[in-house]
Parts: structure tokens; sequence; C-alpha cells
């Protein structure tokens, strides 16, 4: 089992597809770390010498960032939003959606499970 950015990626699946195991690695970053170390897109992990995982490792910490940093990140710019108390700072700290969605019906993802209000029924 190949371990990549503190990540155990699948053994069976081939590269590009294990590759997206790891937090911040897609479709595209997958294709493009693989054929910048020249490894056959069919290839897969348990076929990988010691060398090629290598040059993967080396290749995702040298151009990538990927996995707690990029979890870092993202956490510290909700938490620089929320700090300067904009509209999308206030949203994030109500748990309600931020990018514009109707929160009439809908929006059960954010808010939770529904909450039955007394005294409606008639």
């Amino acid at each position: 089992m190949a371990r990549i950015a503190g990540v155990n990626i699948p053994t069976n699946k081939r590269v590009v597809i294990a590759l997206q195991y790891i937090h911040g690695i897609g479709p595209r970053l997958a294709a493009d770390i693989v054929s910048k170390n020249n490894i056959p897109a069919e290839r897969r992990v348990n076929q990988l010498s010691d060398a090629e995982v290598i040059a993967i490792r080396e290749t995702i910490d040298r151009d990538y960032q990927v996995e707690g940093d990029l979890r870092r990140e993202t956490s510290m710019n909700i938490k620089r939003l929320m700090d300067l108390g904009c509209y999308r700072g206030l949203r994030h700290r109500r748990g309600l959606p931020v990018r514009g969605q109707r929160t009439h019906t809908n929006a059960r993802t954010r808010k939770g499970p529904a909450k039955a209000i007394a005294g409606k029924k008639k």
C-alpha cells in the first residue's frame, strides 16, 4: 500500500484514480501529476516502483497544496470572513446557505433536520 501525503492510497486501482483519494487532488490534477512523472495512464498502484512512488510524492509536495495545509487554509478563509462580519461570514456563523440559495423551503443540508413548531395545527 503506497502512502502519499499522509493518505494510504488503494493498491489495486489505476494511479490516476488512486491519487484522487488525496484531499485537494481531483481528476485534472491527478492526470497532470501522472503525466509529469511519465507514468502510463493504465498503470496500477501495485505495479509502481519505489522510485515512481517517491517521484509522485515529491511532485505533490513541491507543486500542490493538499490534505492538512489545504484544510487549514480553507478554515482560515472562513474564519476570516466570520471575523470581518461580512454577509458571507454571518451566513457561515448561522449555518445557513452562503451563496444566495433560498431558505424558505429546502436548505436542509445546512439547516439540519426540520424542527416542528408547536401550535401551528388547526
